[in-house]
């Protein structure tokens, strides 16, 4: 990896690591949901970097995936099971971090999370598989009495690529790809007391351009416009900023022009816990970017 690679997936680490934590302390109950992601938000851009993709902050059984919709209403309640997942760019190059906060009493729970991924972190040396990390990420949630969702994995990370090889499971699988020096990726456990799998909701409010075929609607054309500088990097609803314009968004999706996210959920009633670190895997070990 170059220097000037390198120098930029450390900064934007470093930089998403100081504000996902400065923001995690300012959720308590009654505070308002969309005043706490646009602050955020322009936080990272006050900095002089970019937002990798919308921050999202998932409540309780959503373990991924919501952001704040246009003039959204909620607020912060008691008992609440924050997740907070922030993305930060530098030209590209991205850091990508979780941490969960707790308006309840779910101490342990978050635990789970937590010491998986230091455990998988310990891990990460060139020459191991993926699947001896999620089998350490397994075992800390489990020895917990929670389980991991099986369905949601860390990923690689690239220059304006935010999924990518190799895939890191939060189960033991047996083998999956080879960790080789020189990867960057994110290992992002989730610990749930529900069933362990997630599903789509109807809820979408985060989107990613994934072609470049002609749009003949207007109002299609002016999201392209507004969107190109993500190069394919998820946008939300929200940073529009017309009604006109999310009208346009099914037709686009459709279209196989934009791709949709779903808030990816677990049972009802359920709680879930997410920590994520991104790193660099070095010749003995890794280094961790958003410490």
């Amino acid at each position: 990896m170059k220097d000037d690679v390198f120098d930029k997936y450390r900064t934007a680490g470093t930089l998403a690591s100081r504000i996902l934590k400065d923001g995690a302390k300012e959720i308590r109950v009654g505070v308002s949901y969309l005043e706490l992601v646009e602050s955020i938000e322009t936080r990272v851009k006050d900095e002089g970097a970019a937002l990798a993709f919308p921050l999202n902050l998932s409540l309780n059984e959503d373990a991924a995936h919501d952001t704040a919709a246009p003039g959204d209403e909620r607020v912060f309640r008691k008992g609440d099971v924050a997740k907070l997942d922030l993305g930060v760019q530098i030209d590209g190059y991205i850091a990508d971090t979780a941490t969960t906060v707790d308006l309840g009493n779910n101490s342990l729970l978050l635990d789970a999370s937590s010491e998986a991924l230091e455990a998988a972190i310990r891990a990460v040396k060139p020459g191991v598989n993926a699947g001896a990390l999620g089998a350490a990420v397994q075992k800390e949630i489990e020895s917990r009495g929670y389980r991991p969702i099986a369905n949601l994995t860390g990923h690689g990370l690239g220059q304006y690529l935010q999924h990518g090889p190799p895939t890191i499971p939060n189960i033991g699988t047996g083998g999956g790809a080879v960790i080789e020096e020189g990867m960057v990726f994110a290992i992002e456990p989730f610990a749930t007391t529900g069933c362990g799998r997630v599903g789509e909701k109807s809820r979408m409010e985060i989107y990613s351009q994934i072609s470049d075929r002609p749009v003949r609607i207007p109002a299609g054309r002016t999201i392209l416009e507004k969107i190109r500088d993500r190069q394919g990097l998820p946008f939300s609803r929200r940073w529009l900023g017309e009604r006109k314009l999310d009208l346009a968004l099914p037709a686009l999706v459709r279209s196989g022009t934009l791709h949709a996210y779903p808030v990816l959920s677990d049972i009802a009633g359920s709680l879930v816990s997410q920590h994520e670190h991104t790193l660099i895997v070095t010749g003995d070990g890794c280094i961790v970017t958003t410490r």
